[in-house]
């Protein structure tokens, strides 16, 4: 092995097994297999038997009195802000670099995103930029805890009551992660999360909505959950019993509850393996000029299965060398690496 980095003509370190031979995700036993062909041996693919197993399990786990179901991230999200009041003429506030689904859902119930700064360490929604931006038309704040680092969850909550808010955490990249010793998705009044094959908790294809309250919940079902018309009992919604009010349909697929389930049995042990991993490929970097991890202060919680090992780059460390220099030179050692995140969505 040469001394020299590749790009400055030294030899490569010769990997022994390729990046897939290294990690696949996600973890797919038997177990999971059996209970996938369960479902479809059993002919319930579109019933609710399996999910409300799933829900009850996942609600427990959350630490919260309710969790419902859903056919994707997406679907999860639309039912939390139509189940906070969200509607035509109404604001929600929210970060720009993020998912599209943070956002676009806002409009597709007829209201309007007002973008509010990220801040520059966590990526997260700076409570700092937030008050300024609320005005009578303000409805809502939407927290993303953005690549698994949690946001400033008890400053963001503290502007929300003081201007009567309601808050929805996008926790879709931090299932499970912990912030001031409460779990991600149970700060604000109702939590929802992607749960498709690239997360942390992945089922196949799904989303959650988690909340403790019993009319947020009711309205998420009766929005898109027509089959659980016999689980309404909050004044003006029981008449929706067998028909949507959204017209809409939100059902999770069966096999990916069955699924869910037997991950997350075992989602926490893979969680601490990871973190371990991880922890230890940016313990090698430590003193490195020029890269440090983007990671929340142990004192203050942790990145449950750290969705993205993501890092920042700080360019002035290295005499101005542009990331993509970086990148091209890691490359040449046959390390597959990235720059960026999610576009800005203004």
């Amino acid at each position: 092995m040469s001394e020299r980095p590749v790009i400055l003509g030294g030899r490569p370190y010769g990997f022994d097994a390729q990046p897939e031979e290294l990690f696949h995700w996600p973890v797919i036993t038997k177990e999971d297999e059996d209970a996938a062909v369960d479902v479809l041996r059993r002919g319930v693919t579109s019933g609710t038997d399996v999910t409300k197993q799933f829900e009850a399990e996942f609600a427990a786990w959350q630490g919260t009195d309710y969790a419902l179901g859903y056919c994707n991230g997406t679907a999860a999200l639309t039912g939390a802000l139509w189940a906070c009041g969200v509607g035509v003429g109404d604001e929600v506030i929210g970060p720009s670099v993020t998912y599209w689904a943070s956002a676009l859902t806002v409009f597709g119930l007829g209201a309007t995103v007002v973008f509010a700064d990220i801040d520059p360490e966590t990526l997260c929604l700076d409570p700092k930029d937030i008050e300024h931006r609320i005005t009578a038309r303000t409805k809502a704040v939407m927290a993303v805890q953005y690549l698994g680092h949690p946001a400033e969850m008890d400053a963001i909550l503290a502007i929300a009551k003081k201007h009567d808010l309601k808050v929805i955490e996008d926790f879709s990249h931090a299932q499970g992660g912990l912030y001031k010793g409460k779990k991600n998705g149970s700060w604000g009044d109702v939590g929802a999360a992607s749960l498709m094959g690239s997360k942390s908790l992945a089922v196949g294809e799904g989303g959650i909505l988690v909340t403790g309250d019993r009319t947020i919940y009711e309205r998420a079902v009766a929005f898109g959950h027509y089959e659980r018309g016999g689980d309404l009992t909050v004044d003006g919604l029981t008449a929706y019993n067998g028909v949507p009010m959204g017209g809409v349909k939100h059902r999770m697929h069966q096999v990916s509850s069955a699924v869910g389930r037997v991950q997350l049995k075992y989602y926490d042990e893979r969680c601490r393996e990871i973190r371990a991993a991880v922890d230890y490929f940016w313990d090698c970097l430590q003193g490195v000029p020029g890269f440090r991890p983007h990671k929340i202060d142990p004192s203050l919680g942790d990145m449950a299965g750290w969705y993205v090992p993501y890092g920042h780059y700080s360019p002035e460390e290295l005499g101005g060398l542009r990331a993509s220099a970086v990148l091209e030179a890691v490359a040449r050692e046959g390390v597959g690496a990235s720059a960026g995140a999610n576009l800005p969505l203004h």
